[in-house]
């Protein structure tokens, strides 16, 4: 593998350089030269290609995965085998994984933290209803695109191991130390609430910027997940709200019966704590209650992923243009006091110190500055700080000498400022989110199947454009995936009528082909098209091949063929002659060694091989001459 370009795979896939390696695999960017697309190729390791079980368990395992269809999981689109290198190809992601993320930056902010693990639990309950449960979840297989959005991989691909990063069992490896749950720590079957666990223990370490647990071994780090109680991530992080902290230690319960149940359950919590509302792992009942008055957005784990983005530029608040003002009018006004203190003893016995009403209201303002002889002039401005009808900045600022009877401005709040939500219903993904950018609003992404509705168009908002809301505000964008998906399995080898029904199951249209096989028996399938493997939407159409046998030849018409012509004539088509008795004919009529009659009738179709009995004309042999002599004796 040292000269890339060189190597190529099933004479499609050119390996371009290598990406990662791992306990199991090695990773290469690669290119689909069949497709023209950058896709990334994983080798298995040489060492494990003579293990027959390790390999059907990379085989199985690999397919199973490719029927997971989801924006946060990484797509498998080929697997197969060439020489001695089994390959998986997969979707090639531009990005970081959680992991580089966490190491060069540290914690994350609470809010992406969540955001990040809703968009994980999206992938892990699309794979439980698929009966996969993951088993290694951890940040080096979370991947972070370039575009912000979050793709989980290694979906139920068997990992190999060493003595530094994960624990085995009887061969058979049961995760990484760092992030496996208490029941695989002791050995148990691991379920979807053990990814759940696992999940828990990722957005700690984001929060945190360390995992919950730590130690010198792969042991002792197994022996604090089963009878140790992690500290809660804010203990390590104070800007970690009690919410997450709730959700995270709901996760992390050592009993499976007391954590979440479902990837929904926990998804749907961290949804709430990024829309505001209690969390059931909090307050169940507080919960209960909001969901009967005020449902929060729920978005099916198989059709969606959510992805805020955050403003580039924010406006200035008018608290900062005010306060440098302020600042500026501090420095004149002690220039001016400077000057005048160079020529007269003293003048501020006839002034007054402006107080400092930031947070009053506009009542105790005007009661304050009327008792010190100044005249306010109220201004109206909003404020993103302070509440409306409260005082949010004075010119001049507090702590200035001012005289009495002078003018002064108070600035009193009309609340946070508001802006007019853009309409981006129908544009292109990247622009809604640029326009939603350039208007100070966050958004959210939702993503659906939709048959009539190209892929990355936005179909819906809400709130609706024209609407007015505070910068910051999150503007939820159904957007179309484009048509539902499916993924062709292998069903060469099969009755055509089962694999008409497996094909039906998936709900794409079926057209039946039917075609004569030399290697295929009649009533089996010898191919699709498109083939297994390619990912289809599901309203697209399927030709199921099926193989009728072996084709049939028809028999030609041998009579008035020499022997020699209907050799070859039957030779040709595969047939076998064979000679009955004989036709006796007259000598010189011209039939003799001409055929004049066969068994099996001119234009009966039979099988290649079938033996055709003829008859030959053939004169009687001429009479036997008797010559006598007669001897006379003189």
């Amino acid at each position: 593998m040292s000269d890339m370009n060189t190597t190529v795979l099933a004479e499609r896939y050119r390996l371009n350089h290598h990406l990662a390696r791992g306990g199991m695999a090695d990773v290469y960017s690669a290119t689909d030269e069949l497709l023209g697309r950058d896709v990334a190729v994983k080798m298995l390791h040489a060492n494990y290609v003579t293990d027959d079980a390790f390999v059907q368990r990379f085989r199985r395992e690999a397919q199973a995965a490719a029927n997971l269809t989801h924006p946060n999981i990484v797509s498998i689109y080929d697997t197969g085998k060439d020489g001695s290198n089994y390959y998986i190809v997969m979707e090639l992601v531009e990005g970081q994984t959680l992991r580089d993320v966490i190491r060069g930056e540290g914690p994350i902010m609470p809010r992406r933290a969540a955001e990040i693990a809703s968009e994980v639990a999206a992938a892990l309950a699309v794979a439980a209803r698929g009966g996969l449960a993951h088993r290694d979840v951890k940040p080096g297989n979370i991947l972070l695109t370039e575009s912000g959005s979050v793709k989980v991989t290694d979906f139920g691909i068997a990992r190999a191991w060493d003595d530094s990063e994960e624990l085995t069992r009887t061969g058979a490896v049961i995760g990484t130390a760092t992030y496996f749950s208490p029941e695989q720590a002791q050995g148990q079957q691991a379920d979807g609430r053990s990814d759940l666990y696992a999940l828990g223990v990722v957005l700690f370490e984001m929060l945190a910027g360390r995992p919950p647990f730590s130690g010198e071994t792969p042991v002792s780090v197994a022996y604090q997940h089963v009878s140790e109680a992690a500290a809660i991530p804010s203990a390590s992080n104070p800007d970690v709200p009690p919410e997450l902290d709730a959700i995270v230690m709901r996760a992390l319960e050592k009993n499976p019966a007391d954590r979440y149940q479902t990837a929904e359950d926990m998804r749907s919590d961290l949804l709430r704590f990024l829309s505001g509302l209690p969390v059931g792992a909090a307050d169940p009942e507080a919960a209960t209650r909001v969901v009967a008055a005020t449902p929060p957005p729920t978005v099916p784990p198989d059709e969606a992923y959510r992805l805020t983005a955050y403003p580039q530029e924010r406006r200035t608040p008018w608290s900062v243009i005010l306060g440098s003002v302020a600042l500026l009018a501090i420095v004149a006004v002690a220039g001016v006091f400077v000057v005048q203190g160079l020529g007269t003893s003293d003048t501020s016995g006839d002034l007054v110190e402006m107080p400092n009403l930031l947070g009053s209201t506009e009542e105790q303002a005007f009661e304050e500055l009327g008792d010190l002889g100044l005249r306010p002039i109220p201004i109206r401005r909003a404020s993103d700080e302070f509440a409306e009808g409260t005082v949010s900045a004075t010119d001049p600022a507090a702590g200035v000498l001012v005289d009495p009877q002078d003018r002064v401005n108070v600035v009193i709040s009309s609340g946070a400022e508001t802006f007019t939500v853009p309409n981006v219903e129908g544009r292109d993904l990247a622009a809604a989110q640029q326009a939603l950018t350039d208007a100070d609003f966050l958004y959210l992404v939702e993503a659906v199947t939709d048959d009539e509705v190209v892929a990355n168009q936005v179909i819906s908002q809400d709130p609706p454009a024209g609407t007015n809301h505070p910068p910051g505000t999150q503007i939820m964008l159904t957007v179309s995936s484009g048509p539902e998906q499916v993924v062709l399995s292998e069903y060469t080898g099969f009755l055509c009528l089962d694999a008409l029904a497996a094909l039906s199951n998936l709900g794409v249209q079926v057209v039946i082909e039917r075609q004569f096989d030399a290697t295929i028996p009649d009533g089996e399938v010898i191919r699709t098209e498109p083939g297994a493997l390619e990912i289809i939407p599901k309203n697209e159409s399927v030709t199921l091949i099926c193989s009728l046998g072996v084709e049939p030849v028809t028999v030609p018409s041998l009579i008035g063929n020499t022997q020699a012509e209907a050799e070859n004539a039957l030779a040709a088509l595969g047939l076998v002659i064979a000679f009955g008795e004989p036709i006796e004919v007259v000598a010189g009529d011209g039939r003799e060694g001409i055929v004049l009659e066969q068994q099996t009738a001119a234009n009966v179709l039979v099988e290649p091989g079938t033996t055709i009995t003829v008859r030959i004309g053939q004169a009687p042999p001429p009479p036997t001459t008797t010559t006598t002599t007669t001897t006379t004796t003189p």
